[in-house]
């Protein structure tokens, strides 16, 4: 056998295997650590089969996205013993702390809120949580159509604290304020309790789809430290503003308001959007540390990329 349809044979087993671990894995009963490495290895075998294009940036973004879904929905396989393994009250007591005896979510939903319905500003802030599917992937898209020079460290950044970020969620699951509310954690005696909204306006403009909806995107209810929405965004706005002004400032607007928007509406708590604030920090001081093994790594991959052609 040729050395080149050596290669190629192993990138396309390599590939198929990406794309099935996360599929089987409960069927298989796969370790986590098989599966997140297996599926890990897709993106990097795509680029040895198929040349260096737009198409395969994007494809390549595509199979990243696949692993870390499959990471972050992994913990809530076994949501009993998820439940078991969950912290609660850690993020209340410090967000009381932070909003001087009442975490900020209830003073917040206090003061502007009222019982029963949802005003326009609370719309605006449940559409701002929404459309943050389309936020981190639409600045890496930009990149690769206006800036394309930027893209390979923008979308590293970028995907890198999306990564990173699971380490807390499987380290120490960490249960959102909603969920703490609903277990009487927040109980002081006084009304309106805590609500989500988000879930209430879901249910009202979705109607009979927001089940099925909520179903498949929620994937893990209980992984809320750190705030991957808002680290994302964070870092999506440095990333944006490193284009110019107007990109940067549309960046830190959506960003500002998504991080109220969490809060106010009991999806996170404040200290969860500091540490993910602080996570994003981390990964952009951390890139030039990390430069040189990602040389040697995309050395490799260029070297089997060209020993597949040969």
């Amino acid at each position: 056998m040729r050395r080149s349809t050596a290669i190629r044979l192993v990138a396309c087993t390599a590939l198929a295997a990406g794309l099935a671990a996360p599929l089987v894995r409960r069927r298989l009963r796969l370790p986590p650590p098989v599966v997140t490495a297996t599926a890990a290895t897709a993106p990097f075998a795509l680029c040895v089969l198929v040349p260096r294009s737009r198409k395969r940036d994007v494809a390549v973004l595509c199979l990243q996205m696949w692993a870390y879904v499959a990471t972050y929905q992994m913990p809530n396989d076994d949501p009993i013993e998820l439940e078991r393994r969950v912290r609660i009250d850690y993020p209340v007591n410090v967000d009381k702390l932070i909003g001087g005896g009442m975490t900020p979510t209830l003073r917040l939903q206090r003061a502007f809120g009222r019982p029963g319905r949802i005003n326009g500003i609370e719309r605006t802030l449940i559409w701002s949580h929404w459309i943050w599917f389309l936020v981190p992937h639409g600045t890496a898209a930009f990149l690769l159509v206006r800036h394309r020079d930027q893209f390979p460290r923008g979308a590293a950044l970028l995907y890198a604290t999306f990564d990173l970020g699971l380490i807390g969620y499987w380290a120490v699951p960490t249960a959102p304020p909603w969920y703490a509310a609903a277990r009487g954690r927040m109980d002081d005696g006084r009304t309106p309790e805590l609500r989500r909204m988000m879930y209430e306006y879901g249910e009202q403009f979705w109607k009979s789809n927001w089940g099925p909806l909520y179903g498949f995107l929620g994937g893990n209810p209980l992984a809320a430290m750190p705030s991957l929405h808002f680290a994302t965004s964070v870092q999506a706005a440095h990333v944006l503003s490193e284009t110019g002004a107007v990109a940067g400032a549309v960046g830190w607007a959506y960003a500002s308001t998504l991080g109220v928007a969490l809060v106010y509406l009991g999806e996170h708590y404040v200290v969860d959007l500091a540490v993910g604030f602080a996570l994003t920090q981390l990964v952009r001081k951390g890139a030039p540390l990390a430069a040189p093994l990602v040389r040697v790594i995309a050395t490799g991959v260029q070297r089997l990329e060209a020993g597949a052609r040969a």
